[in-house]
C-alpha cells in the first residue's frame, strides 16, 4: 500500500539550525510487532497501511514517505547534575508532525533508528525489550490519566544487536505533543545564542501555549506555565508510585508530558528512597526526590530565559526566582488535591496536609504495598479495615490514622457507596508491576508476545477489578528479589 500521510512539519520549516536533516538506517527485515490502532485512528492514520511492508519500513526509519522531513534534534542537558553542552538525538529521529482528529499537533518520532551526527560513538540502535517496555509504560501512564508520550508501533529490524548478549533489534515509533526539552533551550543558551533561544521560546509558545503571546511578559508567563505543568505532572507521578529513574534536563518536556522511559519502574512497598536505575548510584532520582529534582531542572530552564524576561539582569533573576520558588507550593497543591480524591474526601480542611502526611508516616518502614493500600481503603469506608491493616508489619500508627480519617470523612455529606465508587475510580488496582513487566519482556524477546498482549490489555483499564486477573494486582513474590533497571540502549 502506498503511504500517504498529511505531514505539517513546523519544526523543520521554522527552526533551521536547530537540527540536522537525517535519514534512518537501512535495516534488513522490518517487521511490525504491534500497531496501536486506537492511537493511529486519533492521528488520522490507517492501521492497515502502517502494518504493510512499506509501513514497517517507515516505522523502522528506512523509508521516508512523501511529506516527511526526518531530522535529528539538537539539545544539551544536565545528566546527574553534570552539564553536557551537546547531546541531541543520538539514536532517534523526528519523522514529521501530524494534526490529529482534535486539531492538536503531534510529533511522530522514532527511537532506535540508527546513528546520527549526535550519536557520540553509540550505534544508534535499540533492542526489543526496552522498546516494548516503553510501549507498555507509556500506555499504562495514559490509562492512569498521566500526560505522556505514547507508542504508535513497535517494529523489529531483523538485526542482531550486541549488548551484554546478542538481542533482536527494534524501533519504537512514538507520538508526543512535541520533543522540545529543557535541554533544547540549554543547547543554545550555553552557546550565547540568545536570538535562537528567543526563536525557540516563540515557537514553543505558539505551539503549546498560544494565549501567552498576548501577555505583558510572555517569557515570564511561559516559565510560569511550564512550572505549573510540571508541578501537576509530578504530583500524578508521586500519587501512583512512578519512578522515572533518569530525570535529566534533556528528559523534561516543555509540554508537561512524561518522556523518555528508560530505567523507570513503579514502587511496590512504599519507600521514599526507592531507586531502581543501575546508574543512579547516589539516589539522585529516588522516588521521594523527584519533586525537588523537577524544581532544580526548572531552575536550569529559567537560566536560559533570563535575557528574555527582563533587560535588567537583577530584575530578571528576581522575577524568575519567584516562579521557581512557587513550584513547591504549586506541587503541594496539586498533590494534596489528588490525595484528597484518593482518600475519598470531597471537601477541604486546613488539616488535610497533616492528615495525608500522617498516612505516609504510618507507612514508613512498614513494607506496605503502596497501590494495594490505597485501593483497600475503599473497603474501610464500608467498615472492613482488615485488608488495609494486614498490609502493615505493625499497624499501630495506621490504626490511629484510620480513626482520624474516618472522623474527617464522616463530617462530609457523602453516602459510603458513592465514596467507594469515587475512590476506586482514582486508585488503580493494576499497575505495571515490575515482576510482571520483566516476565513479559523476557517472553517477548524469546518470541512469545502473548504475555505482552495480555499485560497491555490489563493495564488499559487499571481501575476496574476484573475476574481472573488477581496475579496482576499482587506485589512481586519474595524470590523476585531486589529490582534493577537499565537505560536500555
Amino acid at each position: 500500500m502506498a503511504i500517504q500521510i498529511n505531514f505539517d512539519n513546523s519544526y523543520a520549516r521554522e527552526l533551521d539550525g536547530f537540527y540536522v536533516p537525517w535519514q534512518g538506517a537501512e535495516v534488513p527485515s522490518p517487521t511490525i510487532i504491534r500497531v496501536n490502532e486506537t492511537l493511529a485512528y486519533e492521528l488520522q492514520l490507517d492501521p492497515r497501511v502502517l502494518q504493510s511492508a512499506e509501513g514497517a519500513a517507515m516505522l523502522a526509519g528506512s523509508l521516508s514517505p512523501a511529506g516527511a522531513a526526518p531530522l535529528a534534534q539538537a539539545y544539551a542537558g544536565h545528566q546527574f547534575g553534570g552539564f553536557s553542552p551537546q547531546l541531541g538525538d543520538g539514536r532517534a529521529l523526528l519523522i514529521g508532525e501530524l494534526i490529529d482528529r482534535h486539531g492538536q499537533r503531534r510529533d511522530l518520532h522514532l527511537k532506535g533508528s540508527g546513528r546520527t551526527p549526535f550519536s557520540r560513538g553509540g550505534d544508534g540502535k535499540a533492542v526489543l525489550g526496552p522498546v516494548l517496555r516503553e510501549y507498555l509504560l507509556g500506555e499504562a501512564m495514559h490509562a492512569l490519566g498521566i500526560p505522556t508520550t505514547r507508542a504508535l508501533a513497535a517494529v523489529t529490524t531483523g538485526e542482531t544487536i550486541r549488548r551484554e548478549s546478542p538481542l533482536p533489534g527494534a524501533v519504537l515509533a512514538r507520538v508526543a505533543a512535541s520533543h522540545l526539552r529543557v535541554g533544547t533551550f540549554q543547547f543554545f543558551a550555553a552557546r550565547g545564542e540568545t536570538e535562537k533561544v528567543q526563536q525557540l521560546a516563540d515557537y514553543a509558545i505558539t505551539r503549546h501555549y498560544p494565549a501567552l503571546a498576548e501577555a505583558q511578559n510572555p517569557y515570564l508567563e511561559f516559565l510560569r506555565t511550564i512550572c505549573q505543568r510540571q508541578a501537576a505532572l509530578l504530583a500524578k507521578w508521586m500519587t501512583v508510585g512512578f519512578v522515572h529513574g533518569v530525570m535529566n534536563t534533556d528528559n523534561m518536556a516543555i509540554s508537561g508530558e512524561t518522556i523518555d522511559y528508560g530505567p523507570c519502574a513503579f514502587i511496590d512497598d512504599y519507600d521514599r528512597k526507592a531507586v531502581f536505575s543501575s546508574i543512579d548510584q547516589h539516589g539522585r532520582y529516588a522516588f521521594g526526590n523527584q519533586p525537588t529534582i523537577a524544581q532544580w531542572n526548572l531552575a536550569r530552564l529559567a537560566e536560559t530565559l533570563l535575557l528574555l524576561i527582563d533587560d535588567n539582569p537583577e530584575e530578571a533573576i528576581r522575577l524568575a526566582t519567584i516562579e521557581i520558588q512557587a513550584f513547591a507550593e504549586e506541587y503541594t497543591g496539586f498533590w494534596l488535591d489528588t490525595m484528597r480524591a484518593k482518600l475519598g474526601l470531597v471537601t477541604t480542611s486546613a488539616h488535610d496536609l497533616d492528615l495525608v502526611n500522617g498516612l505516609y508516616e504510618a507507612m514508613e518502614g512498614q513494607q506496605v504495598d503502596f497501590t494495594q493500600l490505597f485501593r483497600s481503603l475503599s473497603q474501610a469506608v464500608l467498615g472492613n479495615s482488615a485488608p488495609a491493616r494486614l498490609l502493615f508489619v505493625d499497624d499501630t500508627k495506621f490504626a490511629t490514622w484510620l480513626a482520624q480519617w474516618q472522623t474527617r470523612s464522616h463530617n462530609e455529606p457523602v453516602r459510603p457507596e458513592a465514596r467507594v465508587q469515587a475512590m476506586n475510580a482514582v486508585n488503580p488496582i493494576y499497575i505495571p508491576r515490575n515482576h510482571k513487566v520483566e516476565e513479559t519482556l523476557q517472553a517477548a524477546v524469546a518470541g512469545d508476545l502473548s504475555k505482552f498482549e495480555q499485560l497491555l490489555a490489563v493495564l488499559a483499564n487499571p481501575f476496574e477489578e476484573r475476574a481472573g486477573l488477581d496475579e496482576y494486582a499482587l506485589p512481586a513474590p519474595a524470590e523476585f528479589g531486589s529490582y534493577t533497571t537499565f537505560c536500555g540502549t
